[in-house]
């Protein structure tokens, strides 16, 4: 990660602290509590291809991907905390503005951190960035492809707690259940290992070349 950007999501972090101190904790205390609802954890099955954009995302910010000693934690957040998630989606959601990566990049598919214009990845991949530098733990911050109510390609950031799976989403500032949304999950992150991706469903049907641009409100 350049330099630039790294000064942006760390001015940006201090910023949001100011308003919720506690936000470092985020990975302190009861962090391993494992959810009572395991039907509120999307399921997985076994290991999968990441996608390509992933992969050489990963290329260029190996740091982005290495792994983390703190293991498959989900953490117990408190009410602040989830305050804290819902207003990183929102400034997210706002801050970047809707481009193809053929409009910011010239070529299909290029997952990267946005600067001002981005599409959905790029989005999520800010979104795990900023909660991460607040102290969430990488392994609960997990970046996601499914499809959308049209069948297209699409990502969001899956936030693994002790209460279930959540989803942070550039087409909506409301951080839902995964179950909630009427999307058909196709694969994610491994907790386990950041460079790694499990299947969210039986058969994985494959992933579309491109993922979609947010959508207009």
């Amino acid at each position: 990660m350049g330099q630039p950007m790294r000064t942006r999501i760390a001015a940006a972090a201090a910023a949001v602290l100011m308003l919720f101190p506690e936000a470092a904790m985020a990975a302190t205390g009861g962090a391993a509590t494992r959810s009572e609802a395991p039907a509120a954890e999307a399921p997985t099955y076994g290991r999968t291809l990441p996608p390509v954009g992933f992969v050489r995302f990963c290329g260029r910010h190996p740091e982005a991907c290495a792994m983390r000693t703190a293991g498959a934690v989900r953490p117990t957040l408190t009410a602040r905390q989830w305050e804290l998630v819902a207003r990183i989606n929102a400034y997210v959601n706002a801050d970047v503005k809707p481009a193809s990566d053929e409009d910011v990049y010239g070529e299909a598919e290029h997952w990267d951190y946005p600067t001002t214009r981005g599409d959905c990845e790029d989005y999520a991949l800010l979104k795990q960035r900023f909660l991460e530098v607040l102290g969430l733990p990488r392994s609960a911050l997990l970046m996601t492809v499914v499809l959308d109510d049209k069948q297209e390609g699409h990502a969001v950031l899956t936030l693994a707690t002790s209460e279930g799976d959540f989803i942070l989403d550039n087409r909506r500032d409301a951080v839902r259940r995964w179950s909630d949304s009427d999307y058909t999950f196709l694969k994610r992150q491994s907790q386990a290992d950041p460079r790694m991706w499990v299947a969210l469903a039986p058969e994985d049907p494959g992933t579309p070349g491109t993922v979609a641009v947010r959508a207009t409100r």
